[in-house]
C-alpha cells in the first residue's frame, strides 16, 4: 500500500511539473494533431511524441509528405519492428556499450536489446510511451512525459521532459527540455526523423542514393565496430571517401556506392551497406549555421538542419526489409495505375541531431558532464528544419 501511495504522489507531482493534459486538446478525426504555416504542415500523435506526416512544397508547387509513417495511428504501438518513426527515444538515445555505465564509481546495468548493447534505453523507452498533450495551437504542440525511476532497466531517478514542435514559414522547429529532480542519471535525446524527399514518387527509384548531402562542418566521425557501437576513435574522412560529406556541396548520398567497403560500412560483418554512424559538427561559424543540407534532384526539395547539438547520426535504412507499407500520401501512380511499393532497403535516411553516442562510457571525449543530468540540472535541445528548393 505504501508503494502505491508513493507512486500516486509522484504522479501528482509530475502533473504539477508537466501540466495535466490540456483541456479540450483533441486530435482531428484521423487521430492526428495538425499544425501548419505557409509552405508546411505537420501532424503528430501522442505515442512517442511522434511526427506522422510532414508536407512541404516540391518544385511543382505540390504538397508532398517527406517523412515515413503509417496512415493508421493505432498501428504505431502494434508495429513489431518498431522503427522509431519520427519519435523521441529516451531517456538515453542510441547505444550504451555492453549495457552498462558508471556514475560516481557505481556501475549500472541496462537492458541488452541490440546484441551486446542497449539501444535507445531498451524496449520500454520513450518512443514506446504515450505522452501527454499539454498544449496545442494552430502552429504548435507540446508533449510531456513523466519517466519514473527504473521504468527502463538501469535508468534510475525520475526524469520529467517536454518536447514542443512548432512551425513558421517553411520551417519545422523542435525544442526539448528535461530535468532529473532526484539523482544523477543519463540523458541524451534526439528527434529520430526518417526522410525520403521524393515522397516515394520517383518512378526511377525508391532509394535515396540520388539525394545529395552536405555537412560542411563534419569532416570527422566516430569509428564504430560491427555492432555500430563507437570504438572511441575519432577519424577524419578524406575527400571523396565513403564517409565524406564535408569536402564539397552536392555529393550524392550514394557517391561511394562503387567503392570497396561501402557494403559493410555500417557494420554487421558486411551485411550493412551505407551509413549508421555519428558525424561531429565542429567549428561552425554561428549558432544558426546550416550544418546539414539534404536535397532531392527529383522533387527539388531541400531540407536544411540547424541545431545546438555537437553532431548527427546518419542511418540509411539498411534494415528496412520491405514489410512496412507506405502511407496513402506516398503512393506512386503511373498512367493511372498504382505502383506497388513498400519501405525497402536504403529507401530512406534518418538524420538525428544529438550528443556523442555512448559518450557516458568515453570520458576521453569530454562529453560525460553533458550526458549525466544531476539533481535539478536542466537539459535543453533545439533544432530546426527549413525546407526550400534546390
Amino acid at each position: 500500500m505504501k508503494s502505491i501511495i508513493t507512486f500516486l504522489a509522484l504522479l501528482m507531482e509530475a502533473a504539477t511539473v508537466l501540466g495535466a493534459p490540456g483541456k479540450g486538446v483533441k486530435p482531428g478525426p484521423d487521430g492526428k494533431y495538425t499544425i501548419a504555416a505557409p509552405g508546411i504542415k505537420a501532424q503528430f500523435i501522442p505515442y512517442g511524441a511522434t511526427l506522422t506526416n510532414l508536407f512541404v512544397k516540391d518544385k511543382n508547387g505540390k504538397d508532398i509528405d517527406v517523412v515515413l509513417g503509417y496512415d493508421d495511428v493505432d498501428y504505431y504501438p502494434k508495429d513489431p519492428g518498431h522503427p522509431v518513426y519520427n519519435a523521441i527515444p529516451g531517456r538515453y538515445a542510441n547505444r550504451i556499450g555492453k549495457g552498462k555505465y558508471t556514475i560516481d564509481g557505481e556501475e549500472y546495468h541496462t537492458e541488452l536489446n541490440d546484441g551486446n548493447n542497449t539501444l535507445h534505453s531498451g524496449t520500454n523507452n520513450w518512443s514506446y510511451r504515450f505522452w501527454n498533450v499539454t498544449e496545442h495551437t494552430p502552429t504548435s504542440i507540446t508533449f510531456a512525459i513523466f519517466d519514473a525511476s527504473n521504468s527502463s532497466l538501469g535508468m534510475l531517478g525520475r526524469v520529467d521532459s517536454t518536447v514542443t514542435y512548432f512551425v513558421s514559414k517553411n520551417t519545422w522547429h523542435i525544442k526539448m527540455n528535461a530535468v532529473s529532480p532526484e539523482r544523477k542519471t543519463p540523458v541524451l535525446l534526439t528527434q529520430h526523423t526518417y526522410f525520403n524527399l521524393d515522397a516515394y514518387k520517383n518512378p526511377a527509384t525508391d532509394k535515396i542514393w540520388d539525394h545529395t548531402l552536405y555537412m560542411p562542418y563534419s569532416a570527422r566521425y566516430l569509428e564504430a565496430d560491427q555492432g555500430a557501437l563507437p570504438t572511441g576513435k575519432i577519424l577524419t574522412a578524406a575527400p571523396g571517401s565513403i564517409n565524406d560529406f564535408a569536402s564539397a556541396a552536392g555529393l550524392a548520398l550514394g557517391h561511394a556506392r562503387d567503392q570497396p567497403g561501402f557494403a559493410g560500412n555500417c557494420g554487421s560483418n558486411g551485411a550493412c551497406e551505407g551509413y549508421n554512424g555519428y558525424w561531429l559538427i565542429e567549428d561552425k561559424p554561428s549558432r544558426d549555421a546550416v550544418v546539414v543540407s539534404l536535397a532531392s534532384p527529383f522533387s527539388g526539395v531541400k531540407a536544411d538542419l540547424r541545431t545546438d547539438q555537437p553532431g548527427v547520426v546518419l542511418y540509411s535504412c539498411n534494415w528496412m526489409d520491405g514489410s512496412a507499407q507506405l502511407k496513402s500520401t506516398q503512393k506512386l501512380a503511373v498512367n493511372g495505375t498504382t505502383v506497388p511499393r513498400t519501405v525497402g532497403r536504403s529507401s530512406c535516411v534518418a538524420i538525428e541531431a544529438q550528443d556523442y553516442p555512448d559518450g557516458i562510457n568515453h570520458p576521453e571525449w569530454g562529453r560525460v558532464d553533458k550526458q549525466i543530468l544531476g539533481p535539478g540540472q536542466k537539459y535543453n535541445w533545439e533544432s530546426s528544419w527549413t525546407f526550400g528548393l534546390v
